[in-house]
C-alpha cells in the first residue's frame, strides 16, 4: 500500500507548516491564549484563506472535496504547535454532522459558512454522569408545531463559548442510556433560552457549560428518533482526527526532549550521553511511531460503512493514544527534570494536551474494554 502523499496533499502540508512555523511559536501561542476568544481570530482567517475549512466538503457546497487524509494532515500539523483555534470543533465535529446527516438543502444553507470561516460550530453532547456513554442523554426535544424545542444542560462543550451554532443531541423518546429516541439538532448559539458559561481547560483550550430552556432548534439532522448512528459515525471520524493530532503532539514533544538532553549538562557532560536517558528517548520515539501507524489505520477506516470495523479501529487508536501518550509524556517530563513541570517550558503544555485528548470521547481504559468486547482489533471470524 502506498502511504506517500499526493502532490496536492504535500502542498497543503508544506503551506500549513510554513504558516505555523512563522506565526505559531510558543510565545505566540501564549499571546493567542490570552485573547478574549481564547485563540487567534487572525490565524482563523488565515486558515480560511488557505482553504483548510473547506477541505472535507464537496465542491458543490463550497468545499474542496478532500477526505480523512487531508484532515489527518491538518490535525497533525496543529498538534505540533498546540493550535488553539476551534478547527476540530467546527470542521471535524460540526462539519462531520453536516456532511453525514444533513439534507441537500441543509448542506447548501449551512456548509458554506464553515467553508469560508464565517461560522463556528460546537458539539453539545456531554452531560453530567454520562461517564463516556454517548447515549446517556437527558436533554429533551419536544415537538412544537413544525419544529422542536430543546430543554436541558450540556457540559464541557469544546469551544462552546465562541460558537455561532451548536450541534445538540436531545432525547425525543426513551430513557437516558437507550440508543433509540435520540435526535441531532442545530441550534443558534444566540437563540432565546440558551445560556453559556465559558472557561479555559487544562490544555489551554476553551469549553462551556450550556443550558437550554425551551430553545427552538433551527434544523434537525436526519431521523429525530434515530440519531445515535450519526453520532457514533461522527465521533469515530473525530477520534481518527484526534489520533492524527496526537502524532503531531508526540513528535514535537520528542524533538523538544532530544534537543534538551543534548545541551543540558550534568557532571560536566551533556545528559544525552548517558545510555539510560538515550533508551528513554528511544522509547518516546517508538511510542510516537506506533501512534503514527494506528492513526493512519484509523484514518483509512474513518469513512468505512462497516460500523463495527470502524469502531474497532477507533477503539485501538484511543487505546494507543492513552498508553503511548502517557509513556511519551512521562519520559519527556522526567528527562527535562524539574523544569519540565513548569509552565515556562513547552513540554508540560504538550503533556497536558495529550492528557486531555486521552479523556475526550473516552479514555484508553474505556476503549480497551470496548475493543475487548468486540474480540480485538480484527474480526477472527472474518
Amino acid at each position: 500500500m502506498d502511504f506517500d502523499l499526493t502532490e496536492e496533499q504535500s502542498l497543503i502540508k508544506d503551506q500549513l507548516d510554513r504558516l505555523l512555523k512563522d506565526r505559531y511559536g510558543f510565545e505566540d501561542r501564549k499571546k493567542y491564549m490570552a485573547a478574549a476568544e481564547g485563540f487567534s481570530p487572525d490565524m482563523w482567517s488565515a486558515y480560511a484563506e488557505m482553504g483548510l475549512m473547506a477541505l472535507p466538503f464537496a465542491e458543490g457546497h463550497g468545499g474542496i472535496g478532500g477526505g480523512p487524509v487531508e484532515t489527518m494532515i491538518v490535525m497533525e500539523s496543529f498538534g505540533r504547535v498546540l493550535a488553539l483555534e476551534p478547527y476540530f470543533a467546527t470542521v471535524v465535529l460540526g462539519g462531520g454532522f453536516l456532511r453525514s446527516g444533513a439534507s441537500d438543502e441543509q448542506k447548501a444553507e449551512l456548509i458554506p459558512g464553515i467553508a469560508d470561516g464565517s461560522t463556528k460550530y460546537a458539539f453539545a453532547q456531554v452531560e453530567r454522569g454520562a461517564r463516556y456513554d454517548l447515549a446517556h442523554i437527558s436533554t429533551t426535544a419536544a415537538k412544537d408545531g413544525s419544529g422542536w424545542k430543546l430543554s436541558g444542560a450540556k457540559s464541557l462543550v469544546l469551544h462552546g463559548d465562541s460558537a455561532d451554532r451548536l450541534i445538540v443531541t436531545a432525547r425525543t423518546g426513551g430513557e437516558a442510556g437507550e440508543e433509540a429516541g435520540v435526535g441531532v439538532f442545530v441550534v443558534d448559539a444566540g437563540a432565546t433560552g440558551v445560556s453559556r458559561r465559558g472557561y479555559p481547560t487544562q490544555d489551554g483550550l476553551r469549553a462551556a457549560e450550556i443550558s437550554f430552556d425551551n430553545v427552538r432548534a433551527d434544523h434537525v439532522l436526519g431521523d429525530p428518533g434515530n440519531g445515535m448512528p450519526l453520532v457514533r459515525t461522527v465521533v469515530d471520524q473525530a477520534i481518527a482526527a484526534l489520533a492524527a493530532e496526537a502524532v503531531g503532539v508526540m513528535s514535537a514533544m520528542h524533538e523538544l526532549t532530544v534537543d534538551y538532553i543534548k545541551v543540558r549538562k550534568q557532571f560536566g557532560v551533556a545528559i544525552g550521553q548517558f545510555q539510560v536517558l538515550q533508551h528513554k528517548a528511544v522509547d518516546m520515539y517508538i511510542a510516537t511511531e506506533q501512534m503514527r501507524s494506528i492513526a493512519m489505520f484509523a484514518t483509512m477506516m474513518a469513512d468505512s460503512d462497516d460500523a463495527d470495523e470502524r469502531a474497532r479501529a477507533m477503539h485501538a487508536a484511543k487505546v494507543e493514544l492513552g498508553r503511548g501518550g502517557r509513556l511519551a509524556g512521562e519520559n519527556a517530563i522526567q528527562l527535562h527534570g524539574g523544569v519540565g513541570m513548569t509552565t515556562e517550558y513547552a513540554v508540560t503544555h504538550y503533556f497536558k494536551r495529550l492528557t486531555m485528548m486521552n479523556t475526550l470521547f473516552g479514555d484508553g481504559d474505556f476503549h480497551l474494554r470496548k475493543l475487548a468486547a468486540l474480540g480485538g482489533l480484527f474480526d477472527k471470524a472474518a
